[in-house]
């Protein structure tokens, strides 16, 4: 829970920042607490414990803006650079459009900060001893593994924003994390594989077959090597999909767009996108990690639209932008996006390949560029070449390329399999005719 004596900071601060000149102001502390153990072949590697605080301040004085950030939280140093940052401010060019957000926009529902239930009290009585033994537990290492790396941490992070204007908002959240690497020697060759896990509640940690899954992935490349560039159906598996919707959200971004840094330029109400694809902003699921209630400004995020039947719904419009294009605020950036399933649900990567029938399966992408104004991209990867539904042989040293709009035109299907774990909830996903070269 947060503590009432961080609230109490806080508000001093903006007091300070009033009396200092600040005409409005908003104030966030963040701090941040985690535990680490790394192992390594199966013993203990790494013990750490990191503690950070910060405070962080967009100040608005005389139609100027600045914003400022330290982890001096001792009210005389409060004070001293609080003054300091206002006197910058002043010297910065004026720029009307700064301002904060309507109050009547912000969130007044995050009052403890656990409304989301992503708060697990049982991290406060873990001992350093259980830590080790929970590392240790997870670890698979044996005979025929040539290195296993592997790391257990829990973490807890709260956050306090509030303005001078009455907003006060409050987030809390605890994460148990493990995430391990295996590689194998065959034939001279290595080769690695790695799987994670993460969760709010410790109880819902599956760290135990992080081990195993890694391994299976690294024994799955052997023999890897380029196949026969062309044009291939292209499954991306749900542990990368995000590389192919994570610059769709950010040419959305109105910052992007006031820029001309953006391949969606004048799209909001047009259907770029096939009928098939839906992406929802889901921000709030009870007991998932990176579920919010608001955004940096303290704006309330909601379940909203962001590409509908190919229909583009909205652009990411903060307070700023909102006055530098003239067009109504929204949130900053999407929360928790969420692609949804397409054709029908509970289509898995399995069911995914036997639709697409031949092509080639891409478990990795490393390395390689997209361009923000255009779409275009180029990405090395890693997968395996499939045939009639079923994997036959797996494939690395090879470029995808193409063009985001074109590609998702190409749409074939959505799965229903995204992980619960990740900050963008992105299933497997699947391209008809995309360029490979070896």
């Amino acid at each position: 829970m947060i503590d009432p004596k961080d609230i109490e900071l806080v508000r001093e601060s903006l007091d300070m920042a009033r009396q200092a000149g600040a005409e409005k102001a908003r104030a966030t502390l963040c701090r941040s607490e985690e535990d680490l153990v790394a192992t390594l072949n199966g013993e203990v590697d790494r013990v750490t414990h990191c503690v950070d605080s910060s405070l962080s301040f967009a100040l608005f004085a005389d139609g100027r803006f600045g914003s400022f950030s330290t982890n001096k939280l001792d009210p005389a140093s409060l004070w001293d650079f609080l003054e300091s940052s206002v006197k910058t401010v002043r010297t910065i060019s004026k720029d009307e459009c700064r301002d904060l957000p309507d109050p009547r926009r912000c969130c007044s529902k995050a009052i403890t900060g656990d409304e989301l239930g992503l708060t697990d009290c049982r991290r406060e009585s873990i001992t350093p001893e259980e830590r080790i033994r929970m590392a240790l537990d997870a670890s698979v290492y044996r005979d025929g593994i040539l290195s296993e790396e592997g790391e257990y941490s829990d973490s807890v992070y709260k956050t306090v924003v509030m303005d001078t204007d009455g907003v006060l908002c409050l987030h809390s959240e605890t994460s148990f994390d493990y995430g391990v690497e295996i590689t194998i020697e065959e034939d001279g060759e290595k080769y690695s594989g790695y799987w994670w896990d993460s969760a709010s509640h410790l109880a819902a940690l599956d760290a135990r077959s992080c081990g195993e899954k890694a391994l299976a992935r690294s024994r799955a490349q052997v023999g890897s090597g380029a196949v026969q560039g062309g044009r291939y159906n292209m499954v991306v598996d749900s542990e990368v999909a995000s590389k192919m919707v994570s610059p769709v959200l950010r040419a959305l971004n109105a910052f992007s767009i006031q820029q001309n840094n953006s391949f969606l330029v004048d799209s909001l109400g047009k259907r770029p996108f096939p009928e098939g694809l839906t992406i929802m902003d889901l921000p709030h699921i009870k007991g998932q990690t990176c579920s919010k209630l608001f955004d940096s400004e303290g704006v309330a995020t909601a379940e909203t639209p962001i590409i509908r039947s190919g229909e583009v719904c909205e652009y990411f419009v903060n307070t700023y932008m909102s006055h530098k294009l003239g067009i109504a605020p929204t949130v900053e950036e999407a929360t928790r996006p969420k692609v949804l399933p397409w054709p029908e649900s509970g289509l898995g990567r399995s069911e995914i390949l036997k639709i697409c029938g031949n092509g080639i399966l891409v478990t990795d992408f490393n390395g390689g560029n997209s361009n923000p104004v255009t779409g275009d991209f180029s990405y090395g990867i890693e997968g395996f070449l499939f045939e009639n539904g079923k994997v036959s042989r797996p494939v690395s040293g090879m470029l995808v390329t193409g063009n985001f709009l074109s590609l998702w035109k190409k749409l074939i299907a959505a799965g229903d399999d995204a992980r619960d774990c990740m900050s963008k909830l992105i299933p497997t996903l699947a391209f008809a005719d995309v360029d490979f070269s070896g």
